[in-house]
């Protein structure tokens, strides 16, 4: 199943290239009082809403999904996850451009660590990317996005998809310079998840998923996670070792190689096997 949110906060379940509104499944979600959750409602009741999303989506005759703004299918993560120099390929991009690496040394994913990106970053395809240091370079930096299920706390490695709700693609955009990661990463919209939220059950094996991203045509980077240093299945049981993992949890899994900086005017197209393809604009915040 994929799942969107779009409009004004709209919950849609897309069949083809049609969203059918399913946002009236909303009502069965638990009405919340201070102090809220930390985790996606949502998320969390996705196992029992499934039959009346997909009922609802029935009913529906359905919207051409090119005409709607896609927003972050997740809307209340207690945290975004990011994995570092996890493809080898980029580490030695990087070690050749210190435009990217900027004097540090880069050696492993394993000695480097996961970093955390602010919640504020996080926006949808729809919602597009706002520069904000446009005297700076701003790379792309596309990536699996794995989107937590059920609470996760030192999970093994042999169970760490049990805890997967599903799957899309992320744009862990940065802007480079001295600063550490979880600093230059955090600038809103620089987080974006997206086109929807693709169930686990139609993702059979996250570690060979093909990603590609093009900017204005431009093929910049292709790859498939397979060729990821951590695999999902690590990078699950290893964030669980530091953090408590919730419904709605997003890890950005690492990017490939073939970063590069785009501008304001630029758009990028992002594809990734089983999830689909969203379009994605730059412009000046």
């Amino acid at each position: 199943m994929k799942i969107c949110r779009y409009d004004d906060n709209r919950l849609g379940v897309v069949q083809g290239t049609l969203v059918h509104d399913v946002t009236a499944v909303l009502d069965a979600l638990p009405a919340q009082r201070w102090p809220l959750p930390n985790h996606d409602l949502l998320v969390e009741a996705l196992p029992r809403l499934r039959g009346q999303l997909e009922a609802a989506a029935s009913r529906t005759s359905g919207r051409d999904i090119a005409g709607v703004k896609l927003l972050s299918p997740v809307a209340n993560p207690s945290k975004i996850i990011g994995a570092p120099i996890n493809y080898k390929e980029h580490v030695e991009e990087s070690k050749k451009d210190q435009a990217i690496a900027y004097g540090r040394q880069l050696k492993s994913i394993g000695e480097f660590g996961l970093f955390l990106k602010a919640n504020s970053t996080l926006v949808g395809a729809g919602e597009g990317v706002a520069l904000r240091f446009t005297d700076r370079r701003n790379d792309h930096e596309m990536e699996l996005a794995v989107v937590i299920g059920r609470k996760a706390d030192r999970v093994p490695l042999e169970r760490a998809l049990d805890y997967v709700a599903g799957y899309a693609i992320g744009l862990d955009m940065t802007v480079r310079g001295p600063e550490v990661p979880s600093f230059r990463k955090s600038i809103d919209t620089y987080g974006v998840l997206g086109p929807w939220l693709v169930t686990a059950d139609e993702i059979p094996d996250p570690n060979n998923v093909d990603i590609a991203l093009s900017v204005n045509g431009e093929i910049r980077q292709k790859s498939n996670t397979r060729f990821l240093d951590y695999n999902v299945h690590k990078l699950i049981a290893w964030a669980s070792e530091y953090y408590t993992l919730y419904p709605g949890d997003i890890i950005m899994t690492g990017t490939p190689e073939g970063v590069g900086p785009v501008k304001p005017g630029d758009v990028m197209e992002c594809e990734a096997g089983g999830i689909g393809r969203m379009t994605v604009n730059i412009r000046a915040a």
